[in-house]
């Protein structure tokens, strides 16, 4: 297998692994969004390696690394890397995810999530608190590497309660990585406060001192493609990842997209609802997808009556109901 790390476009841009966001109905939209070239690494949700070794545990969180097959498609069709981000903190289990990962799904990669800033996952010594721990984050990493084949990246923070970029960015480039993703900010700050990117292109230069084969990601505050790209020519990156930036602009990644139509946000509005429901049925709570209607339903008039009509939805119907009722008025209105 050829470790796509080595040969990726630089600068490269990707979709940080989000909470009840980064599922394959998500993806699969942005896939759609995005124009060829200018997208090229996508991440699961949060997987619990605790929970892929619990023989219960499994089953609850296994949909987390869910791909459907059309968006087994489009990533191929567009060239873009699909990446299984775990947390945890036993190395052991680490091991017996990173194998399940390989040997029972199809994604490109491996992503270790040590800078998330959630505190109840931080206080049970997960994700960002392994910043404090760096010979346990350590031992995880080793771990995951024994397990497979698979390319292996990290994602994490500058600092836990105060920064310490050139300690804890410096012990994680001496460990067998491919990528490393930095968000500018410490635990503490949660998304608080503006993201250092300084702090991140100390992270450049200790990386081409230490380990110059490894890539490095720059996260937090991209707000437009353009931005992503200026970041990485100001601070070094060799690309950048997007979080919050998306939920502003579903076509983030098509950055030739100016201007929107309605029609097109709308219609793509009812995709993203298609694909939830095809893909999830009742097995999910469907008021999950209720947080990315402020996505399409933003930037035209009597947008917010549509918000508000949208938000008592229960099922898939009763959202494209809400959107061709919408459409029609807008048209007895004769509304531009």
């Amino acid at each position: 297998m050829t470790n796509f790390w080595h040969h990726i476009q630089t600068p490269n841009f990707s979709l940080a692994p989000m909470e009840d966001v980064t599922d394959t109905a998500f993806r699969e939209v942005i896939l759609q969004t995005a124009e060829t070239g200018k997208l090229h690494l996508l991440f699961s949700e949060f997987t619990s390696v605790e929970g892929l070794c619990h023989e219960i545990g499994h089953d609850k969180v296994k949909h987390r690394l869910h791909i459907n097959e059309s968006e087994k498609g489009l990533l191929k069709e567009k060239n873009v890397k699909l990446i299984a981000q775990i947390w945890g903190k036993d190395p052991e289990k680490y091991y017996k995810a990173a194998q399940f990962i390989a040997n029972e799904t199809d994604f490109d990669g491996i992503d270790i999530n040590m800078g998330c800033p959630v505190k109840n996952v931080v206080k049970n010594g997960c994700c960002s608190a392994l910043i404090t721990q760096p010979e346990l984050a350590k031992e995880i990493i080793l771990a995951t590497k024994e397990a497979t084949n698979l390319p292996l990246s990290v994602k994490t923070r500058i600092g836990f309660k105060q920064i310490v970029t050139e300690s804890w960015i410096s012990h994680l480039l001496q460990l067998p990585i491919d990528a490393l993703t930095i968000h500018g900010r410490i635990q503490k700050q949660m998304s608080e406060g503006v993201a250092d990117w300084n702090e991140i292109a100390k992270a450049v230069k200790l990386r081409d001192e230490l380990a110059p084969q490894i890539k490095i990601i720059g996260n937090g505050d991209v707000e437009s493609y353009q931005e992503g790209l200026d970041k990485c020519e100001t601070y070094g990156v060799d690309g950048v990842m997007i979080g919050r930036g998306i939920f502003k602009n579903p076509w983030f990644f098509h950055p030739g997209m100016k201007d929107v139509s309605v029609d097109d946000k709308l219609n793509l509005l009812k995709e993203h609802t298609r694909l939830f429901e095809a893909t999830w049925g009742r097995s999910k709570n469907f008021a999950i997808l209720r947080r990315f209607f402020k996505i399409y339903t933003h930037g035209f008039r009597e947008a917010s009556t549509l918000r508000n009509d949208l938000m008592t939805t229960a099922n898939a119907d009763d959202v494209y109901h809400a959107v061709d009722d919408f459409i029609h008025q807008r048209k007895q209105n004769k509304i531009v």
